[in-house]
Order: structure tokens, then sequence, then C-alpha cells
């Protein structure tokens, strides 16, 4: 599935405001779906990018022999999810997903960002 398949299947979960997929290492946005004036992707996506390398910094520091599987935010109307993708080798991306709360079962939404990453190629 290539990048424009894979922000299209994440948005068909419940309650998908937006969706992005994010280099971490520069920050910029490699495609986006969704979002409004309220939810401006590029820049979450950027500012996300610093969440993404804090956490990688502290498992090196800690010396843990482990990955990050996915990253929750919870605001009080929103489920942000940041979903590093693991199965692309040596990449430096990660999916971004912004939820409706109130509209959205958030188990289900972690599991279908799964089988995102997994038929994703870049």
């Amino acid at each position: 599935m290539n990048i424009e398949e894979a922000l299209r299947e994440a948005m068909s979960v419940e309650g998908a405001m937006g969706v992005a997929l994010v280099d971490y290492d520069s920050g910029m946005t490699l495609g986006a779906l969704g979002g409004n004036a309220l939810l401006d992707l590029e820049a979450a996506g950027a500012g996300n990018t610093e969440v993404v390398r804090a956490k990688l910094r502290t498992i090196a520091s800690l010396q843990l022999d482990d990955t990050i599987e996915d990253m929750l935010i919870t605001l009080t109307r929103q489920y942000h999810i940041i979903r590093p993708l693991a199965e692309l080798k040596g990449s430096r991306l990660f999916l971004y997903l912004v939820l409706d709360r109130a509209r959205s079962n958030l188990a289900l939404a972690r599991l279908h960002l799964r089988r995102v990453e997994q038929a994703l190629t870049v």
C-alpha cells in the first residue's frame, strides 16, 4: 500500500480527524489527510518529532533493549497516536493519527494503525 492509500485507510477509523506520515529526522510531513484550521497536521507533525526524539533519547540513556510501539497523548477532546514505523527497517518515519475522543474506540484505532503500518510501503 502506498502513502496515499495508507493515509486513506487510517482515516477510515471511526472518529479520525486527521493523519500524517512524518519523517522525524527532518520534521517534514510526507503526506497528510484530514485536519482543518484548528488541526494543522504539518505543524503538529513537526512538533511531535520532538516528542519521538525525546523518547528515543530516554530509551538510549536508560540503555533499554526496547523500541516504541506507539505513543498516546490524551487530550480532553482528542487522542493523538504516534506510531513509529518499525516495519520499515531503517526508516525514521512515524504515523500520526488524531481522533475525536467522543467518537472513537482507542483500542480499535491502535489495532487499525498497526495494520496500516504493516501494509505500508515507502
